[in-house]
């Protein structure tokens, strides 16, 4: 973060300190819904199990997604070395692949779920957004892998124009993984308040909040990805090959 200050850009450091504490606001107030009103989190438990969905969903493909785009253009907009660049590359695809893996599980708890209390799949609009946004986030985690870490990847996978596809495409996803994640919120708590659960009680409050808090860091990380980058002679650009054929 210091970087950012040394070389002028004020505006996307605090864009992002405020994009971390969204996130982490988020966190919090999903763990103490789980905690505090669901019953916590176990594997044994049909109940109990349901509760992994949305932590992991929130953790890897909101929170952790979000923060790989947030990495990428705090380091853009700064001076690196080469060395520092082929850290970063690495550090964005491990983050990446992170938000895939737990993505990808907490579907896995889902399906359980409705397995174990026998519940049809695949019967809301929530559930057809994030089986869509799975897929497409897999589609574009292989597309990164080609174009970054494999050496002989077709040079127009590594050019600026199907980068800036690239980019563009993953920061869709995310969108569309928040209007997901919000959307399972409300339906959620349609559920909970159709078997007693009063509109008004703390409950329902703290979901909502939670939902709010969740679109805020998407706000955010949306702001921080498409600010322009500052003027400098040099900055990362992202499509150079990981491992480079000499």
């Amino acid at each position: 973060m210091e970087m950012l200050l040394n070389h002028g850009d004020r505006g996307s450091l605090w864009l992002a300190l405020v994009t971390h504490f969204m996130a982490l606001a988020s966190a919090v107030m999903l763990l103490v819904w789980c905690f505090c009103f669901r019953g916590g989190f176990a594997f044994s438990s049909k109940e109990l199990i349901f509760n992994l969905h949305p932590l992991l969903m929130l953790l890897g493909l909101i929170i952790s997604e979000g923060q790989a785009l947030v990495m990428r253009r705090t380091f853009s907009s700064t001076y690196m070395s080469h060395k520092r660049k082929l850290l970063m590359k690495v550090m964005h695809m491990v983050v990446h692949t992170v938000a895939l893996a737990l993505g990808i599980t907490g579907i896995c708890f889902a399906l359980a779920y409705h397995i174990e209390t026998g519940t049809m799949n695949m019967y809301s609009l929530h559930s057809w957004l994030g089986a869509m946004v799975i897929l497409l986030f897999a589609f574009q985690w292989m597309h990164g892998v080609l174009a970054l870490l494999y050496p002989g990847a077709l040079s127009r996978l590594r050019s600026g124009s199907s980068h800036g596809c690239q980019v563009k495409f993953g920061l869709s996803i995310f969108i569309l993984a928040i209007g997901t994640a919000v959307l399972g919120f409300v339906q959620k708590l349609t559920s909970l308040e159709s078997s007693g659960l009063p509109k008004s009680s703390s409950e329902a409050l703290l979901v909502n909040f939670t939902a709010v808090a969740t679109m805020l860091y998407g706000i955010f990380v949306v702001l921080v990805t498409i600010r322009p980058l500052p003027q400098t002679e040099e900055y990362f650009c992202g499509y150079a090959p990981l491992i480079s054929q000499c």
